[in-house]
């Protein structure tokens, strides 16, 4: 693909970057030269205002991938093929600047700009586009390219296109490892003291034969993931949260308890594991604590810890992922919304993250995520049964573009606590009907 842009810049290179990825068997070349664009023999892309003889594809382009700074842009949307789209305008050629509404955003354009937060102070989803418009539980990313595609091939018909394999990505944060063990005394006997409060006698109880072992943690889910990952055939990532100092948000099991550090060092061993940053290290003085945790992570488990999610999804833009680039995290799967399910940046696949500060492109690669469970329970206030019709649009949306499927669960949905009923038997009712459909094709 030889695409005629009189004035490239690194916006406009990024994307091609990503869409060469996606959907080309060999990287798209800007080209500057008219006579050179002219002669190619190939896929031929005017990104420009000018028109020409001879056979090509026409996008227009809007000011955004030329601009160098950050400031607030018209969007005026359309319809495109039946797909919502974009820097809209009736034009010969492609009716929408294709280019700069995947920029807008893969780049999470307007996460840079004012806007409302949460009670957490994230980034909200009512202020997204995607959101307003009604697009967030959609890949949309995908579904233009592969719109495109169909497109290109009616004017080039010789031209070869990249296919995209389908991929489910089972992900766990492990924020607490157990329910009761590893608690120590005093928390115990606190948890013990409110149960008898609130008039929770059996729960009381249930602490009580778990710390003798007379009865399983609720939260102990690992025996039975690993042998229904066996069963499926998958292979998971693994998140833990190592807060040094439980505090707040950050409530995991001390760092110092030998079944913890055990659990991730055997994790380490047969699946992929990455660091959940804590909510300490997203606010005060976070590139140290940050470096901390993952140094201690590196320790525990003897392997270099490349991949990161973080905890509460709280992460702002760019500070949030600088910290993580400062501080050797190649792969974040923080990509999405701690408030709702969809697809934050429009997209199922991963990207790089590009710096708008920088107007750089960056080496952070990101995955996003589109399903998590605590948003379906606590946030959107779904049954199980809600919740799995939920997760299998969700399914059926990345299935469809061949993108990358990657949900998030906690171990205790997935344990035995009477809280969380219903929410094991979705998952592996999901998890097996994933497995066929991916043995037969």
């Amino acid at each position: 693909m030889l695409v005629y842009c009189p004035d490239p810049s690194p916006r406009l290179a990024y994307v091609l970057d990503f869409i060469s990825e996606e959907m080309l068997m060999e990287r798209a070349v800007i080209c500057q030269d008219m006579n050179t664009f002219l002669h190619f023999e190939g896929v031929r892309i005017n990104y420009s205002e000018q028109d020409f003889e001879g056979v090509y594809h026409t996008i227009r382009p809007h000011s955004l991938l030329r601009e160098t700074g950050i400031a607030v842009q018209d969007i005026k949307m359309g319809r495109w093929k039946n797909l919502p789209v974009f820097f809209y305008r009736q034009q010969a050629g492609l009716s929408f600047d294709l280019f700069a509404a995947i920029f807008y955003l893969l780049s999470r354009y307007e996460e840079y700009l004012p806007h409302e937060k949460d009670e957490f102070g994230r980034f909200s989803h009512k202020a997204s586009l995607a959101f307003r418009e009604g697009f967030l539980d959609r890949p949309l990313i995908n579904e233009w390219l592969m719109a495109w595609r169909e497109e290109l091939s009616a004017i080039f018909p010789t031209a070869v296109f990249k296919r995209r394999s389908y991929r489910f990505v089972p992900t766990y944060d492990i924020d607490m490892l157990y329910s009761y063990q590893g608690k120590g005394w005093l928390r115990n006997i606190g948890g013990t003291a409110r149960s008898f409060l609130h008039g929770d006698v059996k729960q009381a109880i249930e602490r009580w034969k778990v710390l003798r072992g007379k009865m399983k943690d609720p939260f102990d889910a690992y025996e039975w993931l690993d042998a229904l990952h066996l069963y499926c055939r998958v292979k998971p990532i693994y998140f833990f949260l190592v807060a040094q100092k439980q505090v707040g948000l950050d409530k995991n099991i001390s760092t110092s308890y030998k079944p913890f550090q055990d659990l991730i060092n055997y994790y380490a061993s047969v699946y992929k594991i990455g660091l959940h940053p804590s909510w300490q290290s997203s606010v005060e003085d976070g590139n140290t604590i940050l470096r901390e945790e993952k140094e201690w992570l590196e320790a525990v488990s003897d392997i270099p810890i490349e991949k990161s999610r973080q905890h509460f999804i709280k992460f702002t833009l760019p500070g949030g992922y600088q910290r993580l680039l400062d501080s050797g995290i190649q792969k974040d799967y923080s990509m999405g919304y701690g408030t709702i399910n969809g697809f934050r940046a429009s997209v199922a696949s991963s990207f790089y993250w590009f710096n708008l500060e920088t107007n750089s492109a960056t080496a952070l690669r990101l995955y996003p995520f589109c399903f998590m469970e605590v948003n379906a329970f606590f946030e959107q206030k779904l049954t199980p049964q809600q919740a799995y019709t939920e997760l299998m649009k969700y399914y059926v949306a990345v299935k469809k573009v061949q993108g990358i499927f990657i949900t998030i669960w906690h171990n205790n949905y997935l344990g035995s606590d009477p809280k969380y009923a219903g929410w094991r038997d979705l998952y592996e009712i999901f998890m097996k009907e994933d497995a066929y459909w991916d043995a037969v094709g």
